[in-house]
Formats: C-alpha cells, structure tokens, sequence
C-alpha cells in the first residue's frame, strides 16, 4: 500500500436485510473502514457506479443478518494504491471494471479490487459513461468470442445472430460487438417505440417483438434459419423456439437464470449449449482471469476509437441510498433502456 496513504473511514451505501426496494431501509447510508488493498489489488477511489440486475437478485436472496453488505458490480474511478504485486497500474491511473461477486461491491467511496480484472478507462469517457460498460462488456465479449467461438475480426464471416432484449445493458453490448468485430447479421427481441430505436442504435440491422412468435417473425428476415443465439432473457421459455429456428450445428448462449429445461430438443440439430457468467474468473481464481483486464482493455480502444459507444443512458445524481433505491426500483420493473449510473460522493 502506498506510504501516502492514510486508511480512514468512507461513506457507503449498503444493507442489513433482504426488504422489498419501496422500503426505506432496503439501503442505507453507512460508514465503513478503508479496506487495505491485498497484494494484487488496487484501492480505487470510487467516482461513478452503475447498476445491474444482479444487484436487487443478491439484494433480494441474499440476506446478510444484520450485518452491512455493499452491493455495486460496476465501477469507474483512480488509483490512489497499490498491492505489492500489482504490475498493470500505477497510483493515478483512471479505471473501470466489474469487481468479483464474493468481494464488497463497488457502492462505496474506496474499493478494492484484484488488478488482473480491471481495464484503463477509455479517455474519451466521463466516469459515469465508462462505469456502464464493464459488467456488459464483458458479458457479451466472453459469450459472443469466448463460449460461441466467433472470431474478433472476421467480418468476412457471414451469419445470422439473434439477441435477446437488445436495448438492455448486455443486449446492447452484444449488438455493438458483433456489428462492430464480426460480419453477423444482427437480429434483435424488442418491443416498445424506443427500444426499438435504441437497438438499432446499438446496432441490431432487423428487430422483432419479444411478446410475438418468434419463428414466423425470424423466418422473414432470416429465412435459413439462425446461427447463433444470445439468450439475455426468457431463454427456459423461448427453448424450443429457439431449437426450430437454429441452424444445424448452431450455437445458443445464455446469462439468464431459470429452473430445469428440456435440453434435449436441442439434440436433433447437434446444437450447443453454453452457460456465460462473467463472475467465474474471480469466482473461482482461474489462471487466465486476466483475459478480463485484456478484454477490457480492448473495449476501451474500441471506445475511444468511435467503434463502441457507452450505454450509459440515465444518471440518477449522487451515490447515496436514497438514489441506489431510485435506480434498483428502476431495474426492477424490468423497463431499463441502456444503463442507469450514479456520479460522486
């Protein structure tokens, strides 16, 4: 840790126990120590956050006795330490990142965090406009490349690849990336004015009506059927939808959560299945869990350079409880378009 730095108390926003986000003690302003940063870790000042679903789901199931839990998987801000192993960094250099889902999380004015799974933040990116991208932006990176096995760069490489609720944070994501690095037709699920624009935005080249049929809408548009899928949502109930309009050979990817399905109707057509979480490289300390400071890495270049854009699309002012409750009420009622972020402390 730097000799300059002096460990204090922070303000942060956190809960005791699971309660329904109306309630005002769902989130609460608390004070909390400095963490000591461990030998690869950064301690981050913490200047904008944004807000995934993965924050109300562990809000939601995971009760933690009274005791303060800090929620926040997204984060932009400066190095103001460093671990004695740390490599990639130095004091003073702008990041953002996703963190690790069994560390605290990002709701709080310091953070630690392991450098092998942080990225330079992309210098023409305010704080806010860089926290929305980590968590999706490596969502959709390590599904589209890593799990589907598409090639970065192979624009020569034609096919049809249908995703999700597109206008969502990592839907969005998905589009950019694969207009962006590969030569896949996009095809995107939305179903409102405005989220249809904002897909097409994000890159999505035909859009169909997630509360439709999908097969009769896919087959106007993709006649030979999909090559790969990227399931964001509803993918249990979508299953033998997406088995119909696949591709022999095809590839289907999934984040979402859901209960037993019948994997079987995927077998006729030899098709593939992968789980994408973006957590098990921390989760689980896998040798290769710096690919994810590469990767990030990469979505900032790409960012700077004009072929990615932020997702960033409303920010709800201070990082306080009162405004944490605001922005997971929001995800909550399962109308978010893009990402919603929170500024300073």
């Amino acid at each position: 840790m730097s000799e300059t730095w002096k460990s204090t108390t922070m303000p942060a926003v956190a809960y005791l126990k699971s309660l329904p986000i109306d309630d005002a003690e769902s989130l609460v302003d608390v004070e909390l120590p400095v963490p000591e940063p461990g030998p690869h870790d950064l301690l981050v000042q913490v200047e904008a956050v944004a807000v995934n679903p993965v924050d109300y789901k562990v809000r939601q199931s995971n009760d933690p006795g009274g005791e303060p839990k800090v929620l926040g998987w997204d984060a932009a801000g400066t190095v103001v330490a460093v671990g004695e192993l740390v490599e990639l960094f130095e004091v003073g250099d702008e990041v953002f990142y996703a963190g690790a889902i069994d560390r605290p999380g990002t709701n709080s004015r310091f953070h630690t965090v392991d450098e092998r799974i942080v990225g330079h933040k992309p210098r023409t990116l305010s704080f806010a406009e860089a926290a929305a991208l980590p968590l999706t932006s490596l969502t959709a990176w390590e599904g589209l490349f890593a799990r589907l096995g598409l090639r970065e760069g192979a624009t020569e490489e034609t096919g049809t690849l249908l995703v999700t609720a597109a206008a969502g944070g990592v839907g969005a994501m998905v589009a950019q990336l694969a207009r962006a690095l590969t030569g896949l037709t996009v095809i995107g699920t939305a179903s409102r004015p405005e989220t249809v624009e904002f897909a097409r935005r994000m890159g999505v080249t035909h859009v169909v009506d997630h509360h439709r049929p999908l097969p009769a809408q896919v087959a106007e548009v993709a006649p030979g059927g999909l090559d790969h899928i990227f399931g964001t949502a509803g993918t249990d109930r979508n299953l033998a939808a997406y088995a119909e309009m696949l591709k022999p050979f095809g590839g289907l990817v999934a984040i979402d959560d859901f209960g037993p399905v019948e994997i079987g109707l995927l077998k006729a057509k030899s098709i593939s299945f992968h789980w994408e979480l973006m957590f098990t490289h921390s989760l689980f300390r896998t040798p290769d869990q710096v690919a994810q400071h590469h990767i990030l890495d990469r979505i900032a270049q790409l960012v700077d350079e004009g072929a990615l854009r932020t997702t960033a699309t409303q920010d709800l002012g201070t990082i306080n409880a009162a405004n944490l409750r605001e922005a997971h009420r929001i995800l909550e009622s399962g109308s978010t378009i893009g990402k919603v972020t929170l500024s300073g402390f």
